[in-house]
């Protein structure tokens, strides 16, 4: 006979409404047997104690709808970003808060680089920060005038290279791809906005990056879930999908043994040449339906719109950005767009559409219903996600439409200032990322990370999407706050629903998965400012017990 194994904790919040709070969880194999007290789960046949979380907080694991598989392997090149952010491996990294502090940075890695003709690959930079200053070609031949440098903007929308880069890869001034930035005199100043013309670079950053895994990779990101007690996690936009070898690169590293559950979504449009054609890409995608396993799934798309709204390449309806900048760059054509939609969901597939500007989320309104009316299909569960400035009107017809939202509330924190004073303006900014709203109107919510374009840690976006407080200290639209509960399902159920997955994880019930985040404090009883500060010890993924490497401080509740 199979144990069952009894877990005591300090409260066990199930996330069950006919049961919400316990004393303990009975796991039975990878799953659960049941919740209750002590008395009652002890009372199963072949029930054993384990004391090792008495005094700790067990709450659902956390589900991630929005991550990159590829974050993984970003730790691999040189941190230039502005907060400061602790890698998978457990190392903290100080923000840089100037420009000067990043180009001091990238001197420093420049000069550990032995061979000359590697370039020197960065992450994490975004100039909004800095008063407006950007960083051209001018600053990066301070690190070097022969060696090719390459830095990715937090957003992942840009980049910025030096001389030695642009020369490599032949970008002058008569290069007329859009995104490529020019100077008054119509010389490239080294930035480039959105895929095409970051594409011009790509030979740089070959193998590397946020659009690239390996099994390195791909181990860092699961821990990195296991350091923030989340559970399942997504590789939302893989390009490795439609051959055989990135397929099986993805089933030889997640097996029984790997610390998540990992849901693949095919980057089917929006970053730049495909490799099949929408048809071929659909029937792919159903057969690999048969090679899911418990920890893997696939059959998923990703079809990107626009770009992002710090970087102002996001698409804006009236009245545009405050500053009346330019409005920002689509991704694909809107008929494109529609191509792809119609193609994936008329072959029964869940697609997630990258969504940051108000425009953008119109035309994935449009699109979903003339699409809905051509092919009706029942629960589709489709997302628009990030979902930034979606209006009242557009969460009332995403709930029409059964659409679901997940909401960047990580912006927030990270660009909310600039969003109030740069970017949209303060009224704007206010209605930006509007959790409550959606909630009032019935729409199916989960919050996320993007990352790594802000760190993973459902805890912290929790606190975002309770506080909605900046930086700075201010609130960014207090009407939109919404209670720690509300957070809690987002981030676990909410996720959990939005992947179709909400039978199995998202909650503690039952003959669910055995996932569970293991916490020094209960989320639902700290003030909304300290949640993001609460220590994960670990995680629970289907039975099996892993352990963080991040150090608790006494500021995060360390025992």
């Amino acid at each position: 006979m199979e144990q069952t194994i009894v877990y005591p904790a300090s409260i066990v919040r199930t996330l069950d409404p006919a049961r919400p709070t316990a004393a303990a969880v009975a796991v039975r194999g990878e799953r659960i047997r049941a919740v209750g007290s002590v008395a009652e789960l002890m009372a199963y046949p072949g029930a054993v104690l384990d004391e090792r979380y008495a005094d700790a907080v067990l709450v659902p694991g956390f589900v991630e709808a929005h991550s990159h598989a590829g974050s993984g392997n970003v730790w691999a090149n040189t941190y230039v970003g502005l907060v400061d952010r602790i890698a998978p491996d457990g190392r903290s990294w100080p923000g840089c808060r100037t420009i000067d502090d990043v180009i001091e940075r990238l001197i420093q890695a420049e000069a550990e680089i032995e061979d000359p003709e590697t370039p020197l690959l960065a992450w994490g930079l975004d100039p909004i920060y800095f008063s407006g200053q950007r960083l051209s070609v001018k600053e990066l031949d301070l690190v070097s005038t022969t060696r090719p440098v390459h830095i990715v903007h937090t957003s992942g929308h840009v980049c910025s290279v030096n001389s030695a880069a642009l020369r490599s890869c032949s970008i002058d001034a008569s290069t007329t791809v859009t995104g490529v930035v020019k100077d008054a005199a119509g010389l490239p100043t080294g930035e480039l906005q959105e895929f095409a013309a970051m594409g011009l670079v790509a030979p740089l950053t070959e193998g590397t990056g946020l659009m690239n895994i390996n099994p390195a990779a791909l181990a860092a990101f699961a821990q990195d879930g296991v350091n923030t007690g989340t559970t399942t996690l997504t590789d939302l936009g893989s390009r490795s999908l439609m051959d055989d070898a990135g397929v099986e690169l993805y089933r030889s590293v997640v097996d029984s043994a790997f610390p998540a559950r990992l849901n693949v979504f095919h980057f089917g449009a929006g970053v730049g040449t495909v490799a099949l054609s929408l048809a071929e890409a659909a029937e792919r995608l159903v057969k690999l339906r048969g090679l899911s396993t418990e920890k893997l799934r696939f059959g998923n798309v990703k079809l990107m719109l626009d770009g992002s709204i710090q970087g102002f390449t996001a698409r804006l309806l009236e009245p545009g950005y405050y500053g009346d900048q330019p409005n920002g760059i689509w991704a694909v054509t809107p008929e494109e767009f529609r191509e792809a939609f119609e193609t994936f969901h008329a072959a029964g597939l869940l697609v997630h559409v990258h969504c940051n500007g108000d425009q953008t989320t119109q035309l994935f309104l449009d699109t979903l219903e003339a699409v809905l009316t051509a092919h009706p299909r029942p629960d589709h569960r489709h997302t628009c996600t990030h979902s930034q400035m979606s209006t009242t009107a557009q969460y009332r017809r995403m709930a029409a439409l059964g659409a679901c939202a997940n909401i960047f509330a990580n912006h927030i924190w990270a660009w909310g200032d600039q969003h109030m004073d740069i970017t949209v303006g303060p009224d704007r900014a206010a209605r930006m990322n509007a959790t409550a709203t959606a909630l009032r109107h019935g729409v199916p919510i989960s919050l996320h990370s993007d990352t790594p374009v802000t760190p993973l840690g459902p805890l912290h976006t929790m606190k975002h999407a309770v506080t909605r407080l900046t930086v700075s200290g201010r609130v960014m639209g207090e009407a939109e706050r919404i209670s720690a509960q509300q957070a809690l399902e987002a981030v676990t159920l909410g996720g959990a629903y939005m992947l179709k997955m909400d039978h199995e994880i998202g909650s503690l019930e039952a003959g669910k998965f055995a996932d569970m985040a293991v916490l020094t404090r209960d989320p639902l009883e700290v003030p909304g400012e300290e949640i993001g500060d609460i220590h994960v010890l670990g995680t629970v993924v289907g039975g099996r017990h892993h352990v963080s490497n991040v150090r608790a401080t006494a500021k995060a509740g360390a025992r």
